[in-house]
C-alpha cells in the first residue's frame, strides 16, 4: 500500500509554544482524501491533532485547509493529488489565513467569517404586500442568484483573499456574494439600501482589488469576485449611487481614460475620477499625489514625456467602434456561471419537436404529398 507524508502545521496555544510543523506517514491508497489521511493520522499517531470536518462530502465546508500553500477542501483533494504539488515529499497542511487559528487546522470563523456574513443582512426583505399564495419570479432572475447560492460558507475566498491581509476590516469575498444573492432577488424590498451600504462603507465592494485569489480558491465555483463586480454594476449603473468614497467615478474614469486615448494614461486616470483636472475637487488629491508622482519619475517608475503627453493607440478608432456598439444595446447583457443554463430534457425534447415539425413540413412539400 502506497506510503504519503503528511506536513501538518501544529500550533496550541494553552501550550505557549510557537507554532512548528510535524510530520505523520500514513498507508492509504492515493485516492483517498487528504482528511482521510489527517484522521488516520489522528487516530493511529497522535489524537491531540486538530481540524475540524463533518459531511466528507465536499458539501459542508468544515475542513477547509491550506495544502500546499493553496486553499481548498481536505476532503474533496486526493492524496495522490496533493503530492504531485508537494515540495520534497511531504504534503503541506496548515489552516486557513485571514482568520485565527484556535488550535492546529482549526480556525476561528466566527471571529471573521461569520462576522462578515451578518455584516450584510444576509437574509430577504419581503416586497409588500406580501403574495396571499407564493411569488412568482422570472426564471431568469433565478438563474442570476444562482451562482451564489452555490456557496457552503467554507471561507476558502477568506483565506487567500489579498484585501483583507491589507485591510482586515474588509467585508470580504464571501459576504459579499451573499449580499448579491439578495440584491439579485427581485422578491427583496431594499435593493438600493444595500447597495448604497456597502458603496458608502469604505470597506465595501470598492475595497475589493480584483486580484482574483477569491476565484481560484472557490471549491464551488461561486466567483465571489464577479458577484462583487456585479454589485458594483447595480449600484453605479442601476441606481446611479454617486458614493463618498468615489470608487463608482473612478471606475467610470477607466472607460472614459481608455476610449479616449486608446489604452490607458494612468497620468489622468486620477485626474478623471474627480471630474477632471479643472475641477474643484481633484486639485487637493492631485496636490496631495505630487510626492508620489515624483518618486515614480525620480525611480524611473514614470516618464515626463509619457505624463504630459497623451498616447494614442493605433487601434484607438476601432476601439472607439466596440464602445459604440455595446453602449448602443439597449439592455447590457450580463453573464455569470449559470445564466445561459438549460434543462437538458427540455432540450432535447424541443430539438426532437423541432426535427418532427421539420420532417412533417418537408413531406407536405415533397411533390405529391397529399395525394
Amino acid at each position: 500500500m502506497p506510503a504519503f507524508t503528511l506536513k501538518l502545521r501544529r500550533y496550541d496555544p494553552e501550550s505557549g509554544q510557537a507554532p512548528f510543523w510535524q510530520e505523520f506517514p500514513v498507508e492509504l491508497e492515493g485516492h483517498r482524501s487528504v482528511l482521510e489521511g489527517i484522521l488516520e493520522a489522528r487516530a493511529a499517531l497522535d489524537g491531540s491533532i486538530g481540524i475540524r470536518c463533518s459531511c466528507r462530502a465536499a458539501i459542508c465546508g468544515s475542513c477547509g485547509v491550506r495544502i500546499n500553500g493553496e486553499p481548498g477542501l481536505a476532503c474533496k483533494t486526493h492524496l495522490e493529488e496533493a503530492l504531485r504539488g508537494a515540495r520534497d515529499g511531504a504534503i503541506e497542511v496548515e489552516p486557513m489565513g485571514n482568520m485565527p487559528v484556535i488550535k492546529d487546522l482549526i480556525v476561528d470563523m466566527d471571529a471573521v467569517h461569520w462576522k462578515k456574513v451578518q455584516r450584510v443582512t444576509p437574509w430577504l426583505i419581503n416586497r409588500e404586500p406580501i403574495p396571499e399564495r407564493e411569488y412568482i419570479v422570472p426564471h431568469e432572475n433565478m438563474v442570476d442568484v444562482t451562482q451564489s447560492m452555490a456557496c457552503i460558507q467554507c471561507g476558502a475566498c477568506v483565506s487567500d483573499c489579498l484585501s483583507m491581509e491589507i485591510d482586515p476590516e474588509f467585508v470580504g469575498p464571501a459576504a459579499l456574494a451573499k449580499a448579491y444573492r439578495f440584491v439579485g432577488d427581485p422578491r427583496d424590498a431594499e435593493p438600493r439600501e444595500r447597495l448604497t451600504d456597502l458603496s458608502e462603507d469604505p470597506h465595501g465592494i470598492y475595497d475589493c482589488t480584483h486580484c482574483f485569489k477569491c476565484i481560484d480558491a472557490c471549491p464551488k465555483d461561486v466567483d465571489p469576485m464577479n458577484q462583487i463586480m456585479r454589485l458594483r454594476r447595480r449600484a453605479g449603473s442601476d441606481f446611479e449611487i454617486e458614493d463618498s468614497n468615489n470608487g463608482h467615478r473612478h471606475e467610470a474614469a477607466f472607460v472614459k481614460n481608455i476610449r479616449r486615448n486608446g489604452i490607458l494614461h494612468e497620468a489622468d486616470l486620477l485626474a478623471d475620477s474627480y471630474g477632471g483636472k479643472l475641477n474643484p475637487r481633484a486639485l487637493p488629491v492631485l496636490l496631495k499625489s505630487l510626492p508620489t508622482a515624483l518618486r515614480a519619475v525620480l525611480r524611473r517608475k514614470m516618464t515626463p514625456g509619457k505624463v504630459l503627453l497623451h498616447p494614442h493607440s493605433r487601434q484607438a478608432k476601432e476601439l472607439r467602434r466596440v464602445y459604440d456598439e455595446v453602449e448602443g444595446h439597449e439592455q447590457p447583457y450580463q453573464l455569470n456561471l449559470y445564466v445561459e443554463g438549460h434543462d437538458e430534457e427540455e432540450d432535447s425534447s424541443a430539438s426532437a419537436l423541432a426535427k418532427e415539425q421539420k420532417a412533417s413540413s418537408s413531406a407536405e412539400a415533397a411533390p405529391g404529398a397529399g395525394t
